[in-house]
Formats: structure tokens, sequence, C-alpha cells
């Protein structure tokens, strides 16, 4: 009995809120199972109502709903769509000021927000933490769940972290969302949040309205190629491309064609690519050329045309991207202008990403070097992977490993800067408490420095004068600025861990992180290759990409592919007009290890291949090498091709 009142009144609310009559194929069960308390997975494919399971689940539940989302421009399309239909959400997140950080905090501690959105980054905050400790959560919600498993595409460090944040608060249940999750992904993310096999909600993968087509071209060929297909579709569409650069020159391409094209990428400020975005909604703009920025969260239902211009980074890349197509179910169009040129593009992201073994030994040397007795190590990102030549990305991942070995242990995070503006006048704030407060206080005043209307906080001073830990100063300005009393500023981020010295001096650890990265590279090169097979398939790509993501249901001829109109692909390659000899190449390296000499600074073979593949990793803005006439020299090859030639030379 209890089920169908529940039935009735969801779609009651359904009705009332979303202005929809029925629920989709497994948004009630989900809803249903979340409800009723149960951790959930829930794996739909793009465009199919994920987001509605956690947005109706919410206002049933008695408290706040926290969702983690993987882009601002995903959580503030989110919002908009909330207050369209009069829910009250909010985010927190890097566009908002203190005032209005504040005045969300305030709103979901009274209970009149039902869904607070966040980046996982945002967990770093200390005063987001201290936020946390002070309400109480119904539900965690994982957007683009599939972030969490090292096995996924898009795997982020800090999503690993997450069922560690439901046990330190106190979340009593999740909800995972993805479109794209293999088999191994899923059980994958069932393991690492105890989700029972019951608890998963899985739709058919299969799109019948989506018309797949591999149309084998030639680089040179693409851009003609491009515009002839456009102008034979109807309707607004994206096209993919891997780079930044290559976003504008197509844009201009397809403009002096005659198309309404603008490009999207995030190189550009915040202001242009919302309005570009928003003139694409309005059908004002009828084509984006875009990086992968774009797309995530786009709620624009008739796009009738996805056109690959470089290869996907995966097929999980690939099927998000195509399922932002046809969402209001009407035939639409996805193609894929496909050669083998741009490989070496996408292979050498995931080589600039592995670190060198030297990079890894330099990391945990100063881990050791700046732990201080207590244990304690404390670093700043940016700084931290400037000084050990690893990018943030893997940086992040490392750290991450080196928490599951028991080597170091997060304490804490908090702002090196904290500022603020007094908005009344200190005797006038001082009078409103209490003798011993106003005492504590008037330190914190006496140990900031003014500069006209701002004030820097000095902690060690005031921690020497008062004793008082740092908690309680942070406590005391949040609550002045929540009085509206002062408005307070922070940055520079610090992470704080706890060192386990005993653990870090084992001698394997450099060389275990390393094995673990080359088979994470290995992975993503082999995910690479699995993507060129998949095009060069002679059987359904339909039912193979279902296949893929574990949905056997899906038919076995669509008869809306190419390879069902009788076209399989052979995707061809242009001969590598970068052409080097012995001389030179010897040249470009002697060169760069010249330029490094006085820097005491070790030039590794790997090195050598990414400074001539033109890779961008931190040491080579520090030594300044792109002035080098070898920087990026052999650009267009592959990374493997570049290291056979390097050998061959050391062989002579």
């Amino acid at each position: 009995m209890f089920e169908h009142q529940n039935r009735a009144t969801l779609s009651i609310q359904l009705q009332q809120f979303f202005g929809f009559d029925s629920f989709r194929e497994g948004q009630l069960t989900t809803i249903q199972q979340v409800i009723d308390g149960h951790s959930t997975l829930a794996i739909f494919p793009t465009g199919s109502g994920k987001s509605l399971c956690y947005q109706l689940s919410a206002l049933n539940l008695p408290h706040v709903t926290l969702v983690i989302s993987p882009l601002l421009a995903l959580i503030q399309d989110q919002l908009l769509f909330l207050k369209s239909k009069g829910i009250h959400a909010a985010s927190i997140d890097s566009s908002l000021n203190q005032q209005q950080i504040q005045s969300v905090m305030q709103s979901v501690k009274q209970g009149d927000c039902k869904i607070l959105m966040v980046s996982v980054e945002r967990f770093k905050n200390e005063r987001f933490r201290q936020f946390l400790t002070q309400i109480t959560i119904s539900q965690l919600v994982v957007d683009e769940a599939h972030c969490i498993s090292e096995w996924g595409h898009n795997f982020r460090p800090d999503y690993l972290k997450i069922p560690q944040i439901c046990r330190t608060y106190a979340i009593p249940q999740v909800l995972l969302l993805t479109a794209t999750a293999t088999k191994k992904v899923k059980m994958d993310m069932c393991a690492r949040f105890d989700i029972e096999p019951q608890h998963v909600v899985q739709t058919g993968f299969y799109r019948n309205n989506l018309n797949l087509q591999i149309q084998p071209v030639v680089q040179a060929n693409k851009n003609i190629t491009l515009s002839g297909n456009i102008s034979r579709l109807v309707g607004s569409g994206i096209v993919y491309v891997t780079l930044q650069q290559t976003a504008e020159q197509v844009a201009q391409y397809l403009q002096v064609a005659g198309v309404n094209a603008c490009a999207y990428h995030a190189g550009m400020d915040t202001e242009t690519r919302q309005r570009i975005q928003q003139q694409f909604m309005s059908n004002q703009v009828q084509v984006i050329v875009a990086t992968i920025a774009f797309g995530m969260g786009i709620d624009k239902s008739d796009i009738r045309f996805v056109i690959h211009y470089d290869l996907p980074k995966s097929i999980e890349n690939y099927s998000q991207e195509i399922g932002r197509a046809g969402r209001d179910a009407q035939p639409s169009t996805c193609i894929t202008l496909a050669n083998l040129d741009g490989l070496n593009t996408l292979e050498n992201f995931v080589y600039a990403d592995t670190p060198d073994l030297v990079d890894i030994e330099s990391l945990l040397n100063i881990i050791k070097q700046e732990t201080d007795k207590t244990g304690t190590w404390e670093m700043q990102e940016l700084a931290l992977s400037k000084a050990c030549n690893i990018k943030t990305l893997p940086l992040k991942t490392l750290l991450v490993q080196l928490e599951l070995q028991d080597i170091i242990a997060p304490s804490f995070a908090y702002f090196a800067d904290f500022k603020y503006q007094l908005l009344v006048e200190k005797s006038e704030l001082l009078s409103r408490f209490n003798p011993s407060r106003a005492d504590f206080l008037q330190h914190i005043f006496d140990h900031t420095q003014f500069k006209k209307i701002w004030g820097q906080l000095d902690f060690d001073g005031l921690h020497q004068a008062t004793q008082a830990p740092r908690a309680k100063i942070v406590a005391a300005l949040e609550y002045l600025a929540e009085q509206d009393l002062i408005i307070l500023e922070t940055k520079k981020m610090t992470q704080v861990f706890h060192v386990n010295m005993v653990n870090l001096a084992q001698h394997s650890i450099a060389e275990q992180m390393q094995r673990y990265f080359k088979d994470k590279q290995n992975k993503e090169i082999q995910r690479i290759a699995q993507l060129v097979r998949f095009f060069e398939l002679e059987s359904c790509l339909s039912h193979n990409l279902a296949r893929y993501f574990d949905d056997k249901n899906a038919p076995i001829y669509c008869q809306h592919c190419s390879v069902c109109d009788g076209l399989p692909a052979k995707l061809p390659i242009t001969q590598i007009n970068q052409v080097i000899d012995d001389v030179k190449l010897k040249h470009y390296i002697d060169e760069l290890k010249q330029h490094v000499a006085s820097k005491n600074i070790t030039v590794t073979h790997n090195t050598i291949i990414k400074f001539l593949a033109g890779m961008s990793v931190p040491i080579f803005a520090r030594l300044k090498v792109k002035n080098l006439a070898g920087h990026g020299a052999l650009s267009e090859w592959r990374y493997q091709d570049i290291a056979n030639a390097i050998n061959t030379l050391e062989d002579k």
C-alpha cells in the first residue's frame, strides 16, 4: 500500500514541480530506492534524465542533498533549471564572493536550501569542512560518478576520497550517477560505496535515433568534408576538436564557408563562453566548434548532429559526446571524420602526464626534507608541481596513492592568507560581545596588519600570543562575517599532511609509484587503440557500442550506422612530413642539455622525448626551453617513434 501511495505522490510531484506527465525508464525505481534509504548506482544513457533522480528525491528527504559535480558550468546550468522550477538550490563555487557563500551557508543551516552543489575540490576548504560539521546531510550525490574508478575514463584522484567524506560527515547514503560505466567500472563503484547489486539501476544503452557514421578522411580533405556534411544537415550541431587552436581555425573556416559557427574552448574567458553557449541554446548560432570543455550539462534537446573533427579520447568520451545529439528522440546524425594522423596528439597527452622516476624521487625527497619533528608536512599544489616537475593532475593522483599506502594522511587544508575588511568601527564591533570574547577579538585586531581598507591576519603571531587553536580563530572570523561585521577573503590553499616517516623510508616506493603510472599509461594507450579498432569494425557499431557498456539487449543490426549501410571504415594516415637527420637531432638534444647544465637538473630520456614532441611539463616553463629550436620539432611524430629515433642515435 505504501509503495502505491508513494508512487502516486511522486507522480504528482513530477507534474507539479517539473511539468512531466510520466517517468522515464529507471527514474522511478531509482528515486524510490533513494527515498527508502538505499545507496544506489544509476546508469542511464546521456540525456535520459539522471538529474531528476536526485532532484525529486531531494524534495522527499528531510535534510539537504549534497551534490558533487565535476564542472562549474554543469552546476550553474542545473541551478538555473531548479530555480525555474521553484526548487531552492544553491552552490558554493569559485564564482561566488565570500558574502554570497556566507548567505548560501546560512540558507542551508536554516533548512531553506534543499540541494547544495559543489565540486569535489571544495572539501579541501577548511571553512567548508567546518560548515559541514554544523549541518545534517540526507544524501550525497556524485554526478559523473565514473570519475571515481581508476578503470574508467576521466579518472579524478580526489574522487577516491568521497567514501571517506561520507564517513567523516556521517552521510547515510549515496546516489551515484553516470552514463558511461563498463562492467568493471560498475563493480568498482559498487565496491567503494557498499552498493548492493539489487540497488544498481541500469537502463538500455542503445539509442535508436542516432545514426553513427565513420567517414575515413585524409587530413588535407577534412575541412571541405566537414563543410559538405554540415551543408547537408539540418538544425544545430557540435563539432568536436582536440586542441583550442584547432577550434579557432575550424570555426573561422566554416564562417568563411557561410556557416553560422563559433569556437568554444577553455582558453576563452568565462563571459565569452557563457555568451556563446547562450547564443547556441537560443539558435542564434548554428554550430559550435569546441573542445570537450563544451557539452556537459548542456540542456538542449534538439541538437541534430555531432561531428568529431578529431578522434575522441576513448570510446567512453565518444559515447558521452555523441549522446548530446537527439535528446528529443528525433533522428540525429553522429559523424566521425576519422584518420590516424591525430593519434600522436591523443597519445602525447597521456605520455605528458606520466612522471619520470627521478621526478617521483624528487617529490619523496621534498616530503622528507619539509616534514617537521611532529610529522607534519605542508604544501601548496602549484609550487610543489613546479618543484618536482610533475603536472598537477598526476601529482594529485600520486598524493592519493601515497595516502592509500599509508605514507601520508591528510590532516586538513587551510588558507595561508586570511584578510578581512571591517564593516563597522572596531569599538562598535567589540561592544557587541562580552568582555572575554571582546578581548579575544582585540587580540585578532592587534595581530592584523591593515593597509587602507583590508587587513592581513598574522596567524602565527596570534597563536603565540593567545595559544588559541587555528579552528577557534577561523570560527571567530566566520562568525563576524556571518553577522555582517566584516568581509572575509581567503587565498593560497595550503594542504597539511601527517607523514609516516617509517613507511616513507621504504626503498621501493618510487619504483612502485612509477610502475603504477606506467600501468595507467599503458591502459590509456590501449584505450586509444581500442577506439581505433571500434571505428574499423565490420559489424554493427551501435550493437558493439552498447555491448561495451554491458548492454546485451541492443539489436545485432541497427540499420542506422555506416557498417549496416555497407560502409565499414579503414582509417587512412598521412605520411609524416617532419623529416629530421641525425645531425640536426643530435644538435637539438645537445642544445637542450647545454641549456640546463647550469641549472643542476637531470635531463632524462623521457624529458628529451617530451621536449622534441613539444609537450607541456612544469620543468619546461621554468627553464624557458620553448625558445630552443628543438622544442616541438617532432610534434607530429608519435612518442614511440621519437624514442626509437633517439635510441638509434645513441647506438651509433
